[in-house]
């Protein structure tokens, strides 16, 4: 599978490739954030919710678990740190084939739950308020996705 590289210098840039990529979402779209601590997975998930057209603030659902959001198509945002290796089941499912779009945090923490096709998208600090934007596509549907995203000519990679 293709991997694609993406840098930003400032969160609004970040924010904004989230939200194009949020404009070509579709249903049962599920995203899994990883990445350094603080290196902007809430602020990608704000960029996505602004692109399915959530008018709500979004903010990590750290103690919630989930949250859902509504807009074009239902937002489902999920950190999961807060399981840690517990395996809980959530109903997963009922998310990941549902007809919203899931984004999940530290999602390696449920990967026997996951869907088999994903965006995995990492995001690390790159100095500043650099980061480096790693997308890995894992089956068709998130490769197109990803080159459509990045043909977008407004997108430095």
């Amino acid at each position: 599978m293709p991997i694609y590289e993406v840098k930003t210098s400032s969160p609004e840039e970040t924010m904004s490739l989230a939200e194009q990529l949020g404009h070509l979402l579709k249903a049962q779209d599920v995203l899994i954030l990883e990445g350094d601590l603080g290196a902007g997975k809430t602020t990608f998930t704000k960029g996505i919710a602004k692109g399915l057209g959530v008018k709500r603030v979004v903010n990590s659902p750290t103690f919630n678990i989930i949250k859902e959001y509504n807009g074009r198509l239902p937002l489902y945002h999920m950190d999961v740190y807060r399981l840690g290796e517990s395996e809980e089941d959530l109903g997963f499912d009922d998310y990941f084939y549902g007809e919203g779009v899931t984004v999940v945090e530290w999602a390696h923490l449920i990967q026997s739950y996951l869907p088999s096709a994903v965006l995995k998208v990492n995001l690390f600090h790159g100095g500043n308020e650099d980061r480096k934007i790693v997308l890995e596509p894992v089956g068709e549907r998130y490769i197109r996705l990803c080159e459509e995203l990045l043909s977008n000519e407004s997108i430095s990679n």
